[in-house]
């Protein structure tokens, strides 16, 4: 992938700017190809026709974290935007595959804020984390992220699919069928897998 160096993000600050792009899943998987390939204007069109998508997914992030966050929801789209466009080596399937790897970023880049933020000041009180953590859907107060991040990437190596419906399900918020979606797999499945990883994270988190 041709790494962007002249994306106009100006003319998509605002979440309710709609692209000149097709917002049709054909037109969408046939943008991602050609970001694929390094296609000029194809970063441009992407992120014209995917913005809303992602500033809804980086209001869910934002979430939950404390409200006086150095970052917005428009600064962590256009964050995880510019290290979308660092994996040069990625072959984008369709829209939900770019939205569960945007996913990815947001959190990574939330981990990172957080981590800088532990080391300036390490005697700042945080949390504790409660075994309820990832039941709670919508508004929550400050969480300990790093130590959900760590679960989650001890998660991903007893069972990745199951860590990637978290991810998609409990950061970036979304539904049931939107995860099956993302995931090309069934509600059915999505429902196990949420069970199967909330009963582990609350193990470990409670521990």
């Amino acid at each position: 992938m041709r790494r962007v160096t002249s994306l106009n993000i100006s003319r998509v600050k605002d979440p309710s700017f709609r692209g000149a792009a097709s917002e049709d899943a054909s037109d969408v998987t046939q943008w991602l190809q050609q970001l694929s390939d390094g296609a000029a204007g194809a970063d441009q069109g992407v992120y014209e026709l995917l913005y809303r998508e992602l500033h809804r997914l980086a209001r869910s992030h934002m979430r939950r974290e404390v409200p006086e966050h150095t970052l917005s929801a428009t600064g962590l789209v256009h964050e995880a935007w510019l290290r979308l466009n660092e994996q040069h080596s990625t072959r984008w399937q369709n829209r939900g595959h770019f939205m569960a790897v945007a996913s990815t970023m947001m959190r990574r880049i939330l981990v990172d804020h957080a981590i800088a933020k532990r080391a300036a000041k390490r005697d700042a009180y945080l949390e504790p984390l409660s075994t309820t953590l990832v039941d709670r859907q919508g508004p929550a107060l400050d969480r300990d992220v790093v130590a959900v991040h760590e679960a989650l990437l001890a998660f991903e190596a007893v069972d990745p699919r199951a860590a990637k419906v978290v991810e998609l399900r409990f950061f970036g918020g979304l539904e049931i069928d939107e995860v099956a979606q993302a995931l090309n797999i069934s509600t059915a499945t999505v429902k196990r897998d949420w069970t199967v990883a909330r009963a582990w994270l609350r193990r470990e988190l409670g521990g």
